[in-house]
């Protein structure tokens, strides 16, 4: 797994920042119903952000980390993705994410997406909308860029370009939004020559993207428990950061050819 239940975004808490926050049930376009958890600042104008966790699925981490994005100004909707296959709940440690990771597919995550989406879109459809993910969300948050959903970018920490049965490399062509790729240098499961593989890739289409690797970083660096890597979140979130800002009036490529 990408996280314990232990873990915590390796970001502060910023005083004085009314956030409220609530636990959803969403249903999607196919029927499916799914756990999720909203964190919004009221009066907040400011972009939405969509969050795929790793294979555990909805937990506290990302709970945590939506109200860490809602306190910077950017309302959040973090998702599970077990909802046809294990019902909707959030996630503890004893979840047997190993029996229902296999049972998801590109359809059903772009679905319960797109229902995340809507949500932050319910007051404002023209809003710009992210998501973000981690390990698996990190994958999965490369492919909804070329799922339609009308998004301002797609951010993915250490997900794996080549994972299997759709891989992110295979969909780059299609992406329509730019791409933040945070990789971590150290990461047997992802070997840096299929990072710059990716890199290429995304150059190749002439896809507006960074990707940045964290020299000697292990996967799930991003971590307030993993002190020796401090330093590479800190810059991580910056650079989130900095990426939603300088595109979040980006249009969908296919809108602007």
């Amino acid at each position: 797994m990408c996280y314990g239940p232990d873990a915590s975004p390796p970001i502060d808490h910023l005083p004085g920042r009314e956030v409220v926050r609530e636990d959803l049930v969403l249903t999607t376009a196919d029927g499916n119903r799914l756990a999720a958890h909203h964190a919004r600042s009221p009066g907040s104008a400011g972009p939405g952000i969509v969050i795929l966790p790793d294979v555990r699925g909805l937990h506290r981490f990302y709970e945590e980390l939506a109200v860490r994005f809602a306190e910077h100004g950017y309302d959040a909707v973090a998702i599970d993705y077990f909802g046809r296959t294990a019902g909707v709940s959030k996630r503890d440690e004893d979840f047997p994410y190993r029996d229902h990771v296999p049972l998801t597919t590109l359809a059903g995550v772009s679905a319960d997406t797109a229902a995340a989406a809507a949500v932050l879109r319910s007051e404002e459809p023209a809003r710009a909308v992210f998501t973000v993910g981690f390990c698996f969300g990190g994958s999965n948050s490369w492919l909804q860029a070329a799922q339609g959903h009308r998004l301002a970018g797609a951010i993915g920490f250490y997900g794996n370009p080549r994972r299997s049965p759709v891989a992110p490399l295979d969909a780059v062509p299609d992406y329509e939004c730019p791409i933040l790729a945070l990789m971590a240098g150290e990461d047997p499961g992802i070997p840096l020559d299929v990072v710059e593989e990716f890199r290429t890739a995304l150059e190749a289409a002439h896809v507006d993207h960074e990707v940045v690797v964290y020299d000697g970083a292990p996967h799930s660096f991003f971590d307030r428990q993993a002190e020796a890597y401090a330093e590479a979140s800190a810059d991580a979130w910056q650079r989130v950061l900095a990426f939603i800002s300088r595109t979040q009036g980006s249009q969908p490529r296919s809108a602007t050819l």
